[in-house]
């Protein structure tokens, strides 16, 4: 299956009368994944043949807001995604701050060829933008983890440890990179003058740069079934616990406070006995679902 992610920055006042029509190529051409639509833009991961993906972004490419849309490409075994959701939302990336716009205002691309020699640099302060769980199983070697729960936390944490006076210089990076556009945004609008980001993102430096010359350490998750991915973008071995949504490794599953679909070490005692019988509930649903060759929706990550 090819699976290929894809954002754009730009002015989607009709943003809902786009909606329908998309749903329905998409539905024709038997592609699933998620495609959010908000007035700042598109953000996306959509999986099928070749054919089908191919015709959802051509039909995509007729707007002329979207005539030269990029995207990235990535293979999976099997179909990543269990249904196809085009949903409508404030901000295809939510970070909750006003007058940002990524379309005119933004950081400066780094190749991911030339991304090693900048974040080399001990001048350079490096800043991985995603959330703790994230970067808990993967991220480059001497970044910045600003240890947030969500991306909307970014912007205080940056309030609180970036001066604009000083004119630091600033390296940012996130999977894809839409991330990036908003919060390197953010920092130029705040006055820093120096601030770059990873062009593609980690899921293009580790299909370009080859392994024996990364400095990337650790698996990148993804959000869809393949949880995550390493160098040439090939599937990790990290699963999902279906209760906290959090990636887990084997020896994670071997764990006393793990039971499928209910709790793993990171969650355990985060829940209540109330919630785990949800839990174990939905578990039991998806499990009989199975039992029938069906797929429950519950079984599912949600980006």
């Amino acid at each position: 299956m090819l699976v290929a992610t894809f954002y754009r920055f730009t002015t989607f006042e009709d943003h809902a009368s786009l909606q329908g029509p998309i749903e329905a190529c998409c539905t024709a051409h038997d592609v699933r994944g998620i495609i959010l639509l908000a007035p700042e833009g598109i953000n996306a991961t959509i999986s099928g043949t070749r054919d089908g993906v191919m015709a959802v972004i051509d039909h995509l490419k007729e707007n002329p807001r979207l005539a030269d849309l990029t995207w990235k490409e990535s293979q999976a075994d099997r179909q990543p995604f269990r249904k196809m959701r085009v949903r409508l939302k404030r901000e295809i990336v939510t970070m909750g701050v006003e007058g940002i716009d990524p379309a005119h205002l933004t950081g400066t691309y780094v190749k991911p060829e030339d991304w090693n020699a900048l974040i080399s640099d001990p001048e350079v302060i490096v800043i991985d933008t995603r959330n703790d769980y994230e970067v808990e199983i993967g991220s480059f070697q001497n970044a910045i983890d600003p240890e947030i729960e969500s991306f909307g936390q970014l912007p205080e944490w940056l309030d609180d440890r970036i001066d604009p006076a000083r004119q630091p210089r600033v390296a940012m990076f996130c999977t894809g990179g839409i991330r990036c556009e908003k919060s390197t945004a953010l920092l130029k609008q705040s006055g820093v003058k120096e601030v770059y980001h990873l062009e593609g993102g980690i899921l293009k430096y580790l299909e370009r740069v080859p392994e024996d010359e990364s400095l990337w350490s650790g698996q990148c998750f993804v959000f869809d079934e393949r949880v995550s991915v390493g160098h040439g973008l090939k599937v990790g071995e990290y699963a999902l616990c279906r209760a906290c949504r959090h990636p887990i490794r084997a020896a994670d599953r071997e764990s006393d406070l793990y039971r499928e679909g209910v709790s793993c070490p990171r969650c355990h005692g985060r829940t209540t006995d109330e919630q785990k019988a949800r839990f174990a509930e939905r578990q039991k649903q998806v499990d009989l679902a199975k039992a029938r060759g069906e797929q429950h929706l519950s079984d599912r990550i949600e980006p």
